[in-house]
């Protein structure tokens, strides 16, 4: 994913599926500068990751 595409999810008024290493994560915040995302797992929402933009991917309901 990049990081005009997290910048969407994140403001986006529906919920997006987004996962990180196949794990369901939100994003909590975005460090545009240094395209990484600030993630948390609905399970553990206390355990935030800094992880790489690129290596989130958005998941397609059709």
């Amino acid at each position: 994913m990049n990081i005009g595409r997290a910048k969407q999810i994140v403001e986006a008024p529906e919920e997006i599926e987004v996962r990180y290493q196949g794990t369901p994560v939100w994003i909590q915040n975005l460090n545009e500068g240094e395209e990484t995302a600030r993630v948390y797992t609905r399970e553990e929402p206390d355990d935030e990751q800094v992880v790489p933009v690129g290596q989130l991917v958005e998941v397609r309901h059709h």
